[in-house]
């Protein structure tokens, strides 16, 4: 018969700079033994790693007043130093694995200060990082609070849950006011509603941008929270000035929605920057005037405009449109032609651009993350309180698609080439 140890996976264990296991397989299968003999519980206040977090940290605490002191516990070369221990004070921490109740050493002149453990610290590093994760992931203060109770049996107010929190205020002010690349091919920006108490509650567009640099890595570049009169040009000039200031000197296209206004900001923030509507958005407001029954053939028929291959070709598809269908449909028609100006130049690019900027999908699936997080909130009782969920939120998404690199670009090689051609002198790669 097979020896039972000889089956199980190997345990994967941290190791020091020469390879050794920092905790011995022969440890993790004794404490394993323990939990299986004694029916033991791993987490919680009583659990395994809550009683192995303490005497760890216990014997941390005692070799730090060890070397504090010069001299052993129990060493008679310790008489006559001028200091020694002096018992215990007890201590309650919050860790990662569960509330731990220490028995912290102490010296008799008093001036030990222990550094795993620092004096006045109730929560050990990675405890408030935890607290900072939960919220990043849009729970509420309650939900917060109810769940580290259920999972790590500490009560924390909320008044914690908001001094931790706001201890990224600094990070979101530097990362706002970042110095920017002096070029940026490629610009998406956008907006999403969310709602703030100001007196009362109303909705608030946050406006977003997303930076495609020369190595073809998205950047968010930043976020503001407008008024409560909506999306207007006029603010999203006032973004776009700010982008400028920062050290963004050129873009090559702006990529954005149809909003009236917005094409006359960008020109005037980058006078030889192409400005393109959103191919989607324009598609998904001609879906609105259109029953569900009806949407596929209304796709199907406006479909040979955007996918032509000349303006000429596309002008004649829109005619076919607008004699056949369009007559039912006189506000599609209308949408587009008040659009055509800001659609076509989309048209002269060659499909090595068109597919990179077809479509801001890219920075409406930042949008829709960032939904997730907002939904539960019902609203936010200031600005602050919004920026900050919504900079954790975009922290969270850029770790996951790339880190600080940022997240690349599909087939951007060829499109830097026609990019290179089709605004000769406009840009430099190093």
């Amino acid at each position: 018969m097979t020896d039972k140890k000889t089956e199980k996976r190997p345990v994967a264990a941290e190791e020091t700079a020469d390879g050794t296991p920092l905790v011995s397989e022969e440890m993790l299968d004794g404490l394993m033994a323990r939990v299986e003999e004694e029916d033991a519980e791993l987490l919680g206040p009583d659990g395994l790693l809550s009683q192995v977090t303490k005497a760890v940290l216990e014997r941390a605490l005692d070799e730090e007043l060890t070397d504090h002191l010069g001299y052993e516990k129990g060493d008679w070369g310790g008489r006559g130093s001028g200091n020694s221990r002096n018992g215990i004070t007890p201590k309650r921490v919050h860790t990662d694995v569960g509330t731990v109740d220490l028995e912290v050493p102490r010296d008799r002149n008093g001036d030990f200060e222990p550094r795993i453990v620092p004096k006045g610290a109730t929560r050990l590093k990675g405890f408030n990082e935890r607290i900072i994760a939960l919220y990043a992931r849009g729970m509420t203060v309650r939900d917060v609070r109810a769940h580290l109770e259920e999972i790590y049996g500490v009560d924390v107010s909320p008044d914690l849950i908001s001094r931790v929190t706001d201890a990224v205020w600094e990070e979101l002010e530097e990362w706002r006011n970042r110095p920017l690349d002096s070029v940026y091919p490629i610009l998406y920006i956008d907006a999403l509603m969310i709602k703030i108490r100001d007196g009362v509650v109303s909705n608030r567009p946050v406006y977003l941008a997303v930076g495609v640099d020369l190595e073809g890595r998205k950047h968010v570049l930043g976020l503001w929270i407008g008024d409560s009169n909506g999306e207007g040009s006029k603010f999203w000039l006032s973004v776009l000035t700010e982008l400028k200031n920062r050290g963004m000197g050129d873009v090559l296209i702006v990529c954005c929605d149809g909003l009236k206004g917005l094409p006359e900001a960008i020109e005037a923030t980058w006078p030889q920057a192409v400005v393109q509507t959103c191919v989607i958005h324009l598609l998904r407001a001609s879906f609105r005037y259109a029953g569900n029954d009806q949407r596929k053939k209304v796709a199907a028929q406006l479909r040979p405009i955007y996918t032509a291959p000349t303006v000429e070709a596309a002008e004649q598809a829109f005619a076919e449109f607008e004699s056949g269908l369009g007559q039912r449909y006189p506000a599609i028609v209308r949408l587009w032609k008040d659009t055509w100006e800001t659609f076509i130049p989309f048209l002269a690019f060659p499909a090595e651009i068109r597919r990179v900027v077809y479509t801001t999908n890219m920075i409406e699936s930042i949008n829709y993350q960032l939904r997730k997080v907002t939904k539960n909130r019902g609203h936010f009782p200031n600005e602050k309180a919004a920026l900050k969920l919504l900079y954790l939120a975009i922290r969270n998404i850029t770790t996951k698609r790339g880190g600080e690199a940022g997240t690349g670009t599909p087939g951007w090689t060829a499109c830097l080439n026609q990019l290179a051609i089709y605004f000769p002198g406009r840009f430099n790669v190093a």
